[in-house]
């Protein structure tokens, strides 16, 4: 028996999945109650015949909502403007992302944090802000009136500057993570062939970004599309999209079955053109198809006519530096703009004229603005709790994504990152209506909720980066000399993930506390966060103190971003 054990193969034992379980479960059990619930939620009210206001879930499925919202002609003029003016700020978002990406990648590294903060500080500033400053911008008598006499503001061309101004930074910084990774040596080599600026994009650039390049215009276009805040603002209702037939009708007319479908109709609408996006960009880039048992030929590149080449070699350094200063002008003046209106002594916020300097608005926070306050007190709270449930749960994760890679796990990670693809107002919806059934839970828990969710895919990336970055050798060396896992964790993994978790709950902070698109259909009237008190505020056109308070928030985005930057280059934060 004994003989015959020893010549036997030894077996390799299999890895305990245990932690693997482990590592997931509280980030997946999480985002099953979250998100995964009010989604079904959303999905069961669509179905429901009954459209009264205490209705309860029914699990008889009708059709009757969509059929009321795809035989009228008014939801489908609405929901085809929702959808033009997501391919439009998408297409926008391109023409000013390549350019703004690509000189972030080229600027020397010592500059290069600083370039990158010009695009986080939009991205990390609340949507509302951002919109007041573009509302300044275009206003009448305001920059644009005075230097072009064009009147957009109220238009759907204003509802798509700020769309751009909104979202393209995520276009930018997805671009960007590609372009500064990529070996500088290729451009040389290419240079050195005797190939044109416009050779070397068409060659070099453009298929190497192309895979961020989409990934980015699918992420701008379905936040664009669904989004109603701006559109709100900027197109002063005169503008109809779908987010914000969705919130009257979930919030004013309290109609849920029909807010619902509408969500379900505007998803599945996007998706299908998210489809036709990937379907029409494999069909101009042939040459990235694999074939059959070939490997995607990258050097072919993007074929033109010579006479197009020689007139874009002659222009495209012009056209190229035109859409980077459009671009830096549009992320940067709009916050410029609340900053000098704090200052202004104008009787409304709105008002972009010049009528001299005043520090009233900001003693009016102080003697008269208690409201805002209490709603920043709240915000802090909330955003707070949020961040730390959030690493808390997303760590664990972020160390299985890291070490434990396998399709299974792969498969988990694009599900939470599933609600950066989704439109918010259908989790809303959906939280909204289980916050009814579920009467015990205190408003606070169900924003909670919704706000890690929101704040997870930001938070697991980075964190998931800084996993990658650390050193398994010293875990190693720490082990072979004695030091359990506890000892381990606290003197070597510990410091090691410092800078990033520094990094991600500031950036993580900043993002929950700044959101208002989800945020206003859970909020009540003794729990309104910030950002939904500047945006019921700036609907009325109320007097310049929502103006000072934007200012100090932008003064804080900026002050916080430079606590990141001390632990953690800005440059390498959105690293991935």
């Amino acid at each position: 028996m004994a003989s015959s054990r020893q010549g036997a193969p030894a077996l390799t034992p299999r890895p305990s999945l245990l932690p693997v379980f482990a590592g997931l479960a509280p980030l997946t059990i999480w985002m099953g109650v979250a998100f995964a619930l009010p989604m079904g939620a959303v999905l069961l009210l669509a179905l429901q015949e009954d459209t009264g206001i205490f209705a309860s879930l029914s699990f008889v499925p009708s059709p009757a909502r969509f059929e009321e919202i795809l035989l009228d002609s008014y939801y489908l003029g609405v929901l085809w403007t929702s959808i033009r003016i997501g391919l439009l700020v998408t297409l926008f978002s391109v023409l000013i992302g390549l350019p703004v990406a690509s000189w972030l990648a080229r600027l020397p590294a010592r500059w290069r944090a600083l370039g990158v903060a010009i695009v986080l500080i939009p991205l990390l500033t609340n949507v509302v802000i951002r919109s007041v400053g573009l509302i300044l911008l275009l206003s009448r008598n305001g920059p644009v009136d005075q230097a072009t006499g064009l009147q957009i503001l109220f238009t759907e061309a204003a509802v798509i500057i700020a769309l751009v101004q909104v979202f393209s930074p995520f276009l930018i910084m997805a671009l960007y993570d590609t372009l500064q990774a990529r070996d500088p040596r290729i451009d040389e080599a290419a240079s050195s062939l005797g190939a044109s600026p416009v050779d070397r994009f068409l060659t070099v650039t453009l298929p190497l970004a192309l895979p961020a390049l989409r990934g980015g215009m699918v992420i701008v276009f379905l936040l664009a599309s669904t989004a109603y805040v701006s559109a709100t603002l900027l197109g002063g209702k005169k503008v109809r999209v779908v987010g914000m037939l969705v919130f009257e009708e979930g919030l004013l007319n309290q109609n849920y079955p029909l807010a619902a479908a509408l969500a379900i109709v505007l998803l599945v609408t996007c998706l299908f053109v998210v489809f036709l996006i990937n379907r029409a960009i494999d069909w101009a880039t042939p040459w990235l198809r694999p074939g059959e048992g070939k490997r995607p030929q990258a050097s072919a590149g993007l074929s033109l006519p010579l006479s197009v080449r020689l007139v874009l070699d002659l222009a495209g350094p012009w056209i190229g530096r035109a859409l980077l200063a459009g671009g830096l002008f549009l992320l940067i003046f709009p916050l410029l703009m609340v900053v000098v209106n704090s200052v202004n002594n104008v009787p409304q916020a709105t008002t972009a004229v010049w009528r001299g300097f005043t520090l009233r608005w900001y003693e009016a926070i102080f003697t008269q603005g208690s409201r805002y306050f209490d709603a920043a007190i709240i915000s802090a709270q909330l955003a707070g709790a949020a961040i730390l449930v959030a690493i808390a749960i997303a760590l664990p994760a972020a160390f299985v994504l890291a070490r434990r890679p396998s399709k299974g796990v792969f498969a988990l990670n694009a599900f939470y990152m599933l609600p950066l693809a989704l439109p918010g107002i259908a989790l809303a919806i959906g939280m909204l209506k289980l916050l009814q059934i579920f009467v015990m839970v205190p408003p606070f828990l169900g924003l909670l909720l919704i706000h890690v969710v929101l704040i997870v895919p930001f938070t697991l990336a980075m964190l998931r980066a800084t996993v990658l970055q650390l050193d398994v050798r010293l875990e190693e060396a720490a082990a072979s000399l004695g030091a359990n896992r506890v000892k381990t964790f606290l003197l070597i993994i510990l410091p090691g993930l410092g800078p990033g978790l520094v990094a991600a709950g500031i950036i993580g902070f900043l993002i929950s506390f700044g959101e208002v698109t989800v945020t206003a259909f859970l909020a009540t009237a003794r729990m309104q966060t910030l950002p939904v008190r500047i945006y019921g505020d700036v609907q009325f056109d109320v007097e310049p103190t929502v103006n000072a308070v934007s200012a100090l928030l932008i003064l804080g985005t900026i002050m916080m971003l430079l606590i990141v930057n001390r632990f953690m280059r800005l440059d390498r934060v959105w690293h991935r």
